[in-house]
């Protein structure tokens, strides 16, 4: 079977419309989070980041609208740059992320862009096991990109207060991610 075979068989197109600055999912909420913990679901409906929506769009399980107007894909990385002046390198990382099978989530609540969780994953809602804790928290940094010692050593110590390792995502001017692992070393 082809993927667009494969794609019509299992496939649904989800619903999603722009809020202020957050993109939701009101039907089917939890039928989009079941296609790979995408987004928060509050309530009744579902909140996705930029990120989230762009990638189920490019996977052809999304629509967006923003007022009676459909979004393409190149129009939502427009509108998604307005809403976040990071989002092309965000957007960049977790894409790779992504494809590289791991769950990614919003790292807001630890003060980084990015939560990830080792391959095969699947978030429950109630206590974690061990497995499910944060494996690594990313942010995406572009090429240039400077920092203080001190805003660098504030973010290892975050990671190590909540057990998990911090990575800086670097992508490059032709797209390109480069990991980098940050630790702190004591005597």
């Amino acid at each position: 079977m082809t993927k667009k075979e494969n794609m019509k068989k299992d496939g649904k197109l989800f619903k999603a419309g722009i809020i202020g600055n957050e993109i939701v999912v009101w039907k089917n909420a939890e039928e989009v989070y079941e296609i790979g913990c995408y987004g928060k679901i509050i309530d009744d409906h579902l909140v996705l980041s930029p990120c989230e929506a762009l990638h189920l769009i490019e996977r052809k399980k999304l629509e967006v609208k923003e007022g009676k107007k459909k979004l393409n894909k190149k129009k939502f990385f427009e509108r998604a740059c307005e809403i976040d002046k990071e989002f092309p390198q965000k957007y960049t990382v977790y894409k790779d992320l992504r494809e590289r099978g791991f769950l990614v989530r919003t790292g807001f609540k630890f003060g980084t862009h990015f939560r990830v969780y080792d391959r095969g994953v699947k978030l429950k809602r109630g206590p974690k096991s061990a497995k499910e804790h944060t494996k690594w928290i990313v942010h995406a940094i572009p090429e240039k990109f400077q920092c203080s010692y001190a805003e660098l050593s504030r973010a290892v110590r975050l990671a190590q207060n909540i057990r998990t390792h911090l990575i800086w995502a670097v992508v490059d001017e032709e797209g390109d991610c480069t990991y980098y692992e940050i630790i702190r070393i004591t005597p």
